[in-house]
């Protein structure tokens, strides 16, 4: 069967024509609250602003927000709170024996754990927009005109029960996705806001050809190696080490159970980008923060090691890469879990 036709059978089959239907709405509803923007804030001196953040950690949580904090929408802080949230409490159940508890009592204890990462993401939305009120306030555009013209304590809390009920807003459409579209929500939602980003950098690089300042040499050979490199994280994202497992056979009343064969699917990339993700968090925590301190000869010099590019900037954010893809993988992969496991239902390798 050709592939154009397995997508034309995607519409004649109604439930997931239905889920797909779901899913393109939830996304558009997305979208159009990323147009928003949160009250008393002067776009214009905002936009400014962040035209010299570029390489800060501010850069970086404006991508995974989908463009949204750039302009200071009521989605500005995205979903980053719940994923945040998420990954704690996951690290949270290596080192909290009740989580740990929680987490091996099946459906429930997981729809416990489901409930606190919710608190925990309307707790970190609450920290998060009460810091961006307050930096908002003392941001200035190219100009050094004011990108909060009234500020103030109604400004904050405008803001801050703006942002954290776009927060919630955004974690319910990802959750709906899950259950009743396609794919996982969350998921979803982060690749569409970097998608959307796609016609303004096309068009961008349109006009650098047109301008000279990009020869279509260079346009090629970018083209070529940005497939190759995402066929490699394909590649490596998919590729797993199979251990074999056989199970006994026994008898319970009259009926054999077990002797089957299976296996343990262990994945190269069993942290996937999460290390990736606190990396850049942290080598670009520096850079950032000297933006609030410009005065501070302290603060700059050490922001000028951490540099991007850098010999510094580089070894160290190999090397925090290296240290949580081991840290969270030891906390996903849990070797004394799997072997009792095993032991319980008579498996061996």
């Amino acid at each position: 069967m050709r592939i154009t036709d397995g997508y034309q059978n995607m519409f004649r089959i109604p439930e997931l024509k239905r889920r797909l239907l779901f899913t393109a709405f939830i996304l558009i509803i997305y979208r159009l609250g990323g147009h928003v923007p949160t009250p008393g804030i002067d776009p214009t001196a905002l936009r400014s602003f962040f035209e010299a953040q570029s390489g800060t950690l501010l850069s970086l949580y404006d991508m995974f927000a989908g463009g949204n904090f750039s302009k200071a929408t009521i989605f500005a802080l995205g979903i980053m709170p719940y994923i945040s949230a998420s990954i704690i409490l996951q690290l949270m159940q290596a080192v909290v024996p009740a989580l740990e508890k929680l987490a091996k009592e099946g459906e429930e204890g997981r729809a416990k754990i489901t409930q606190y990462t919710r608190y925990g993401t309307v707790l970190l939305a609450t920290i998060q927009a009460a810091g961006i009120s307050i930096a908002l306030e003392s941001f200035t555009g190219a100009n050094g005109e004011p990108v909060v013209p009234g500020p103030g304590l109604m400004f904050k809390f405008v803001t801050i029960v703006t942002l954290v009920a776009g927060t919630i807003f955004v974690m319910w459409l990802g959750e709906q996705i899950t259950e009743r579209g396609i794919g996982n929500g969350i998921s979803l939602i982060i690749t569409i806001g970097i998608i959307a980003a796609y016609p303004s950098d096309v068009l961008r690089t349109v006009q650098q050809l047109q301008l000279g300042e990009m020869s279509w040499v260079k346009l090629i050979a970018l083209l070529v190696f940005m497939i190759a490199v995402t066929a490699a994280i394909i590649y490596i994202t998919q590729g797993q080490r199979r251990i074999p497992v056989q199970y006994a056979k026994k008898m319970v009343g009259r009926r054999m159970y077990g002797g089957s064969a299976t296996h343990i699917p262990l994945k190269v990339n069993t942290a996937g980008v999460i290390p990736i993700i606190f990396a850049q968090s942290i080598i670009m925590f520096p850079g950032t923060l000297a933006q609030y301190f410009p005065n501070s000869g302290a603060m700059q010099a050490v922001a000028t090691i951490f540099a991007p590019g850098g010999f510094v900037y580089t070894t160290v954010y190999a090397v925090i890469i290296v240290f949580f893809a081991y840290f969270y993988t030891a906390v996903v992969l849990n070797p004394v879990d799997l072997a009792d496991n095993m032991k319980k239902y008579g498996g061996f390798i």
